[in-house]
């Protein structure tokens, strides 16, 4: 596989283009209107919107330069994100756009709709067989599965389990359901929190398995039986329900390489990422520590994996900030994510995206 074009502008702004501008100008330039038929075609733009606390996500202002471009070419066009495994501001469709609000998101900002792809509790997805290494069918939020066209709209930041987050990770993990997500952190079926479980029988009701059973006013869940479909966890209504996070992160990254390839096979796609406020861990985070390093640019590709290849090399080109946690580590791995979080090894998913044809590692960095 040849090179990939990955497509570059920095945050310089002058009297007469503003940053907004040139993201437009950057996405045109990489051929996004040229290459892609948007007339009345759905278009699924995903994006993170942000979990409450959390300040380094991307402004709604981004998102509302491409979604004018597609409705310019008469798209029909729609932000969106999955429901979360964890219990926080985004674990249900209702609690997921109220953080979309507090963050800025809404029709009005944006020039677009926001839908939450797997529904009001995280169980209405779609299964797409793809027959990966670990995954033979991946499950995705139904609202993105019925889009002609998908958008991936990134931040580029560090992650704790992926080493950082970028285009594949914005599209695999963020595009799984809530039993999707189950899926690829999980090696084990989840369990019950018998202190917090106040036996209303939710999950038994919602079990298609008979995995789970309630005894003197207490779930339990049957591994044997658990098919691992996360539906216990977004109908409890205490939060009873937990999962285990106990896949390796080397599979972790495999998966979402392999929901990825689910997400994006068989239909046109474009993929942008910001490389700003570069924070240490995830945006699923209710907090968001100092940047590691100053603001690098925009991107944009069709490739993903290209694009997530020159993203971790434009920031590991850059110096630590100084008083951030990468000034405070000892850098003997040659890589900033690396030296953050040694237990990862982000080249994992990109190698095997490479192998699945998502895209290349091998780029040709164009500057505009």
């Amino acid at each position: 596989m040849s090179a990939s074009k990955v497509y570059f502008t920095n945050f310089r702004a002058t009297f007469t283009e503003n940053l907004l501008q040139k993201l437009a100008r950057l996405v045109k330039k990489a051929g996004m209107l040229e290459q892609i038929d948007f007339k009345n075609q759905y278009t699924a733009i995903k994006i993170h919107f942000g979990e409450p606390g959390n300040l380094a996500y991307l402004r709604p202002n981004y998102s509302k330069v491409i979604v004018d471009l597609i409705k310019e070419q008469g798209g029909k066009v729609f932000l969106t994100d999955c429901n979360t495994l964890y219990v926080g501001g985004r674990k249900n469709a209702l609690d997921h756009l109220d953080s979309a609000y507090t963050n800025g998101y809404n029709p009005f900002t944006t020039g677009c709709h926001l839908l939450i792809a797997d529904g009001l509790k995280g169980t209405d997805d779609i299964l797409v067989p793809i027959d990966g290494e670990y995954v033979k069918e991946a499950k995705i939020g139904r609202a993105i599965m019925d889009a002609d066209i998908f958008i991936s709209l990134s931040h580029f930041k560090g992650h704790e389990s992926t080493g950082f987050g970028g285009a594949l990770k914005n599209i695999g993990m963020g595009c799984g359901s809530r039993a999707g997500k189950l899926e690829m952190h999980n090696a084990t079926s989840p369990f019950v929190l018998t202190d917090k479980c106040i036996g209303c029988g939710a999950c038994k009701r919602n079990c298609a398995h008979d995995a789970i059973s309630i005894a003197e006013k207490k779930a339990s869940i049957a591994p044997d039986k658990c098919a691992g479909c996360g539906r216990c966890i977004g109908v409890c209504p205490v939060d009873a329900v937990a999962n285990h996070c106990d896949e390796s992160n080397d599979i972790l990254n495999k998966k979402i390489a392999e929901y990825s390839l689910a997400v994006l096979k068989d239909r046109p796609h474009f993929h942008i990422s910001l490389v700003v406020d570069v924070s240490t861990y995830c945006d699923c985070h209710a907090e968001n520590d100092a940047a590691i390093i100053p603001n690098v640019g925009m991107f944009a590709s069709f490739d993903p994996v290209a694009l997530d290849m020159a993203c971790a090399d434009a920031v590991n080109r850059q110096p630590a900030i100084p008083g951030c946690i990468l000034d405070e580590r000892e850098h003997c791995h040659h890589d900033h994510f690396t030296d953050i979080h040694p237990e990862t090894n982000w080249k994992v998913a990109l190698e095997h995206a490479e192998k699945l044809g998502i895209g290349t590692m091998e780029y040709e960095l164009i500057e505009i």
